[in-house]
């Protein structure tokens, strides 16, 4: 199974029924969620979330997950990502979040922080040798302030391009969530010293009102 869902192409706007019972920006929040046509594919077709929906576009851009792949999902929670690794033919995923993760088939989830010490030998461990594939979804909290959300998210980034460099075999691949904002362009620069082909991307399935990116590394060079 490819998971290559496909797409309402119309559907009639929902309104929110309970909008009183809600601050204005949660009414937003729910009125968004019903009328978004990926979160209604990804409760149809089983998904965690809307967001596996941006990873399946990014694999079918650049190829990145592989027969028989090892991959590291640094935050997995609720697990789309590592239910979409599996599914596209990983052999085996280890996915670590702060939060819980629901139990997924094939895959092994540690609730705690990647950057404790020794836990990139535990993941290693538990993946079966050096992964061939990093993806990190993760973002902090939101402040609402566009640079200081944009520095905090480039800071998570850059920790995870860290600890990449440390798991991944020679030829491997890096996926990373950005915010637009200027500073993006140094992690670019960084990626570019140890990878072959370095790309940014904004799959169909980001939001077009968010500043969310993606960066793509591919070809890993210890």
């Amino acid at each position: 199974m490819s998971l290559t869902p496909k797409l309402p192409s119309h559907r009639t706007a929902v309104r929110l029924k309970t909008a009183k019972k809600h601050t204005p920006s949660s009414q937003a929040w729910l009125a968004r969620q019903l009328n978004d046509p990926y979160v209604a594919a990804a409760k149809a077709e089983g998904l965690r979330s809307r967001a596996a929906f941006k990873l399946m576009e990014l694999d079918d851009k650049y190829r990145l997950i592989s027969r028989g792949a090892r991959v590291i999902d640094l935050g997995a929670a609720p697990g789309g990502w590592a239910q979409v690794a599996m599914a596209r033919g990983a052999a085996s995923v280890v996915g670590i979040d702060l939060l819980p993760v629901i139990p997924l088939e094939g895959a092994q989830f540690i609730e705690g922080d990647f950057l404790d010490e020794g836990m990139d030998a535990r993941l290693t461990e538990m993946l079966g040798g050096p992964a061939t594939l990093v993806l990190s979804d993760m973002a902090p909290n939101t402040t609402r302030h566009v640079a200081t959300d944009h520095l905090r998210i480039m800071a998570l980034a850059e920790t995870a391009l860290h600890f990449a460099q440390g798991v991944l075999a020679p030829g491997g691949g890096f996926v990373a969530k950005l915010f637009q904002g200027g500073a993006e362009r140094d992690m670019l620069t960084a990626l570019k010293r140890h990878f072959a082909q370095v790309r940014h991307a904004k799959p169909p399935a980001s939001r077009k009102d968010s500043k969310e990116m993606y960066v793509v590394a591919t070809g890993f060079r210890t």
